[in-house]
């Protein structure tokens, strides 16, 4: 299995918690200490996990220039599941599912931001296709801030195949399309549901739209003909969450 470089504090701290095996290496920046960051190094000695200190240059160069806030992790990468992971995940679900669908989203920053909605309101997986589309990088672990640890992520090779196979389990497939009849609060979210957003500046393709129960829009009171998808996809699971809470 490939290794990457995870680097930031939450990053850390999911990885440390989540999956500590995955950890191959860890280097940390010999002249910072506050609280947060001692706090994974002591979490680190309990595991017999020893950082090696090094200069802020060294992490700045294995942190290929971001943000690393004093420590960087080799570790091997986050699991990435499959369609029979998928099946028999949803066979296993006792709760109304949720799942968000990304249909070839294509920037790290866009899949790290909606890994990291996911986690908050709880989705049950997120479901992308395998070709065209951004898998798990170093980028998408750094914006996900830990939630590429703790959300499922499966990879699918047909995405519409697996819509079909969705529907047959009483699942609910409902599209985001700007040009929708129904806007996201006039549809029911309180059953077992996949919300599907489409490509950045493309939306979905014509044949995942077709794949979909009903298609919903969010309401635009501005200028603007669209909203960023990782913005749209928080909207829309936010939406869920607050109807069934």
């Amino acid at each position: 299995m490939s290794a990457i470089k995870i680097f930031g504090l939450h990053a850390a701290q999911a990885v440390l918690e989540y999956s500590p095996e995955r950890i191959v290496r860890v280097w940390v920046d010999v002249q910072r200490r506050d609280q947060r960051l001692n706090g994974i190094i002591e979490a680190m000695a309990a595991l017999h996990i020893q950082p090696q200190m090094t200069d802020r240059k060294t992490l700045q160069r294995l942190a290929a220039g971001q943000n690393h806030q004093g420590i960087v992790i080799e570790a091997q990468m986050p699991q990435v599941l499959n369609e029979q992971a998928l099946k028999k995940a949803v066979g296993a679900m006792r709760q109304t599912a949720l799942f968000l669908i990304l249909d070839h989203v294509q920037d790290p920053h866009n899949l790290g931001a909606c890994l990291r909605t996911a986690d908050a309101t709880g989705v049950d997986g997120l479901i992308i296709p395998k070709d065209q589309a951004v898998g798990i990088t170093p980028v998408v672990c750094k914006v996900a801030s830990g939630a590429a640890e703790s959300v499922p992520v499966y990879q699918v090779t047909n995405l519409a195949r697996t819509l079909r196979w969705l529907k047959e389990q009483n699942i609910w497939v409902v599209g985001s399309a700007g040009e929708a009849d129904q806007t996201l609060y006039q549809v029911d979210m309180n059953v077992p549901l996949a919300l599907v957003v489409g490509a950045e500046g493309k939306g979905m393709r014509r044949l995942i739209r077709e794949h979909c129960d009903l298609l919903v829009r969010l309401p635009m009171q501005g200028q603007v003909q669209s909203l960023n998808l990782s913005v749209a996809a928080g909207v829309l699971l936010y939406e869920a969450v607050r109807q069934r809470l």
